[in-house]
């Protein structure tokens, strides 16, 4: 009964150590205690308003979801700024010529480009500057504005933002 009582003991322990190492977000141990993300400006050739701020609130509220990390507005140990560099509809495939000679788009792609500057102050190899894209196809006879709008943005930014989280703190 004694030897019972140390075996349940032991793996307890054993259970809790094993925490530090690996968690459900898939991020390894991070060194770090904060992280502050900077405004992104939209630089883009097309402004769509209001989506930079969109675009920073998405990535601060996905890496305080992810992470036990604190946010603050400046010294963050984890830096995370940048700029949209490119919003922009393009048209996939073509519909028939109609009998007005008019030659139209079947569907639609919105594409949004982001480029971010990560620094890690506690571990300068993890530093990076790289570009996300992502994209969101609708149909060529609509205008991407009201509700598709806001489901394309909400689409893409969730698609960006968690490959940024994978990028700087999950490793994968």
């Amino acid at each position: 009964m004694k030897n019972l009582k140390y075996i349940l003991i032991l793996l307890i322990a054993a259970t809790f150590s094993g925490c530090s190492v690996y968690n459900f977000t898939g991020t390894g141990p991070i060194d770090a205690k904060t992280f502050q993300v900077n405004f992104f400006q939209n630089n883009a050739d097309l402004i769509e308003p209001g989506i930079d701020r969109q675009f920073t609130l998405a990535l601060q509220d996905l890496i305080q979801n992810q992470t036990n990390l604190n946010l603050v507005s400046n010294s963050g140990d984890l830096v995370y700024e940048g700029e949209i560099v490119d919003y922009r509809t393009t048209p996939m495939t073509a519909t028939a010529v109609t009998p007005t000679g008019d030659v139209g788009a079947a569907q639609n792609r919105l594409t949004i480009r982001v480029k971010v500057n990560f620094t890690n102050k506690k571990k300068e190899t993890d530093d990076f500057e790289k570009t996300f894209e992502f994209y969101y196809d609708y149909p060529g006879g609509t205008l991407p504005t009201g509700s598709l709008l806001n489901t394309a943005i909400q689409t893409i930014f969730e698609r960006i933002t968690q490959d940024i989280f994978n990028e700087s703190l999950a490793k994968w």
